[in-house]
């Protein structure tokens, strides 16, 4: 079996795709067995400066850093379950020291192995503003939408407020589902829950849309990859061909 290291960016993400990704085995083989898993955080707190100046440069050496430590740790290969952290992944730069799944292009597959034509997308500004899940989804034949300019800050601020400090509210829940609404309105046949936290919140039972949960799409992805269902990865961080 492998051994996965998961490159931690933000708290609740990280320990969703944890538990997952350790449930998983139980759920496949009935013993509380599953392969080898570490995980690495270096709070993501120290690269909000950096964000909000937008250095990705500076963010990819930190989660390098983590990247470096799975290594050592025996690590085969990584998954990052923080979509957000992927912009800084994509840029250019040395190799990271381990190969490691991409999110976007792990919900990017299943959306297409589901026949989706138009997802929308909700995550922080940082990516719902960015290139990742456009090129992604667009490389499969399938448009994006993401929220209008306020809803898109609303949900921007429960994710940063709440959803990763643990904080899930009913009404937190209603606007998410009214911002789904919206999105279902403007033609989306399934919604990206791309920030790792938002399944934690919107579950398939209160969505107007069906859910591409990304945190737990990537974890099976990299169970997949642990006991050899799944090719290993080898993208070592860097622009992705769209």
């Amino acid at each position: 079996m492998g051994h996965l290291g998961i490159l931690a960016h933000s708290t609740e993400g990280a320990a969703l795709c944890f538990l997952a990704y350790c449930q998983e085995g139980f759920r496949r083989t009935g013993r509380h067995e599953h392969p080898d898993v570490t995980l690495d955080y270096i709070a993501f707190g120290r690269s909000m400066p950096a964000w909000e100046a937008g250095d990705h440069a500076s963010i990819r050496a930190t989660l390098s850093t983590s990247v470096d430590r799975l290594a050592r740790a025996g690590a085969g290969f990584f998954a990052c379950p923080d979509n957000t952290a992927h912009l800084a992944l994509e840029h250019p730069g040395p190799e990271l020291a381990l190969p490691g799944l991409h999110l976007a292009e792990v919900v990017a597959e299943q959306a297409a192995a589901d026949g989706r034509r138009r997802v929308g997308v909700l995550g922080t500004t940082y990516l719902m503003d960015g290139p990742v899940y456009p090129r992604a989804m667009a490389a499969r034949g399938i448009a994006t939408e993401v929220p209008d300019p306020a809803d898109r800050d609303l949900v921007n601020r429960i994710i940063f407020e709440e959803l990763v400090n643990g904080v899930f509210t009913d009404e937190s829940r209603r606007e998410y589902v009214r911002v789904v609404e919206r999105l279902a309105g403007r033609g989306c046949d399934a919604v990206a829950l791309v920030c790792t936290e938002i399944p934690l919140l919107v579950t398939p039972e209160v969505s107007p849309l069906p859910t591409l949960d990304s945190t737990r799409l990537l974890a099976r992805a990299a169970y997949d990859v642990a006991v050899g269902d799944r090719p290993p990865p080898t993208w070592r961080g860097g622009p992705v061909a769209g």
